[in-house]
């Protein structure tokens, strides 16, 4: 049983005197009522952006790698960024459903399903940059170790690249089970409020036959735990792999230690930036300004502040090893980094990641709405320009002065990323119209502690059931909640 009590000085999680029943009804809204104006006017630029992407990976294909900017020396570049990057964006969702899971925190509660959902949605693009990159997409299941019909061609196990794949569809699988799990309670909400046949038939089909009893209740919360537990590590594993796709190589610049506890803290960084920028829009579009309230839109930007300080000690703590080492390949990489023909990709890199969340130590700054909707897009813009300048700047200088070169992406290359972005908000919009966007048990489990009228209540020292009219609550509500809807999660 969860306990009923939260400290007063804690703001409120959920605001506008809610009911039990008005929790059903807000959340089960953008998915039993029409699309309002706002949401089809971004889902209109996001479907223009994925069809513009469409074009380009489909021009790629039929005409070849040549169209993209790639040369002889810089011959990862755009695509590999946009990759890392968008593997980065994936990490937050897990992170937050998981970890927040095990330590018991209640803010994750309305903002935990969004996560998961970006997570799945960004780990579906960044997979789509190898497969483009192997020029021959058809064959993509050479990276797979199987047997097949060209003899002994086996897949090199020592290559990060591999490891890659076996890192990213473990993340994507796990995460995609954790995600369902969660949504079990609330397709069956959505059943059971169904008026169509074809839509009660699609819901009872998605919510595996769950009926709330406590046995219903006591396995969700062993298998959420379970899944929490195994999603932990991944988290920290699977950028820890893509970080050694750079690491294990010899090129100056990649080849250091630092890499993977350094990529990982960037992943977070960037992860919750887009989950505030989600939430921001999602609060805006859906009108969820009462379940995604300014507590947790600062408790995300604390995060944003801590993971940005800890990324700008990396920076330092690489500039300082490639002083201290003594190795004068490595110190031109860093130098060339900062004073070179990217200095200003490097720059943008530091002023976005570095300096931008430092405003976030203003708690004016970090409980405005817009101010937080700005820094978020600054650092998903910064942790780009990082990957950037790591893999664009470490091999446009080669050791020989004749092979060095510029890169400068052509319009194929710009396409295809903004085609993934309109893509990726694509799919979360459709989502947000057919799965229910906030967990309406866990909310509901939470809104004796953590709602702003039974706090008032408890602050006047009334019984809990003596509700304001706005309300309604019956004694009998709040009984049956007590038995039925408490989970301690």
């Amino acid at each position: 049983m969860a306990s009923h009590y939260e400290a007063p000085i804690r703001k409120p999680l959920v605001t506008g005197s809610k009911s039990y029943s008005d929790v059903s009804n807000d959340i089960a809204r953008p998915v039993e009522g029409k699309a309002n104006k706002q949401w089809w006017i971004v889902f209109s630029i996001a479907l223009v952006a994925f069809l513009w992407g469409l074009g380009s990976i489909i021009y790629t294909i039929a005409t070849g790698i040549g169209v993209w900017g790639l040369n002889k020396t810089v011959n990862w570049a755009w695509d590999i960024t946009n990759f890392v990057w968008w593997v980065g964006i994936g990490h937050a969702g897990t992170l937050i459903s998981a970890v927040l899971l095990l330590f018991r925190q209640k803010w994750r509660m309305a903002i935990n399903r969004s996560a998961e959902a970006m997570t799945i949605f960004s780990v579906i693009q960044a997979g789509l940059f190898p497969i483009i990159h192997m020029g021959r997409p058809w064959l993509a299941f050479w990276v797979l170790p199987i047997p097949n019909q060209y003899g002994s061609l086996w897949v090199n196990f020592n290559s990060p690249l591999l490891w890659d794949v076996f890192a990213i569809s473990t993340y994507l699988s796990v995460s995609l089970v954790f995600w369902w799990t969660g949504l079990l309670p609330d397709f069956a909400m959505i059943r059971d409020r169904a008026v169509r046949p074809f839509q009660k038939k699609i819901y009872s089909l998605l919510s595996f036959g769950w009926t709330g009893r406590a046995k219903d209740w006591q396995r969700f919360e062993e298998v959420s735990l379970v899944l929490a537990g195994l999603a932990t590590p991944l988290v920290l594993s699977v950028h820890t792999i893509v970080s050694f796709d750079f690491a294990t190589s010899v090129i100056p610049g990649w080849h250091t230690t630092i890499f993977p506890p350094y990529f990982v803290a960037g992943a977070i960084f960037s992860g919750f930036a887009m989950v505030n920028t989600l939430l921001i829009i999602m609060r805006k579009v859906v009108g969820f300004e009462d379940y995604i309230t300014l507590q947790h839109i600062e408790l995300m930007n604390i995060v944003i502040m801590i993971t940005g300080s800890i990324v700008g000690c990396a920076y330092i703590t690489e500039l300082f090893i490639a002083w201290y080492s003594g190795v004068e390949y490595e110190q031109y990489a860093f130098l060339n980094r900062a004073t070179g023909p990217y200095a200003w990709a490097y720059w943008s890199m530091m002023t976005c990641n570095v300096f931008s969340p430092q405003f976030m130590w203003i708690k004016k700054l970090r409980t405005s709405i817009m101010f937080s909707f700005f820094i978020s897009i600054v650092v998903n813009i910064g942790m780009w320009f990082e990957r950037f300048v790591i893999i664009v700047t470490s091999l446009h200088r080669d050791y020989l002065p004749s092979s060095w070169t510029m890169f400068s992406p052509t319009f194929v290359d710009i396409g295809i990323f903004i085609g993934t972005i309109g893509f990726f908000f694509v799919l979360f919009l459709l989502y947000s119209r057919t799965f229910p966007v906030i967990a309406q048990a866990e909310v509901k489990s939470i809104l004796k502690s953590s709602a702003d009228n039974y706090k008032a209540l408890r602050a006047e020292g009334k019984p809990l059931y003596e509700m304001p009219p706005r309300g309604k609550v019956t004694t009998y509500e709040v009984e049956e909640s007590n038995t039925n809807l408490t989970t301690d999660h």
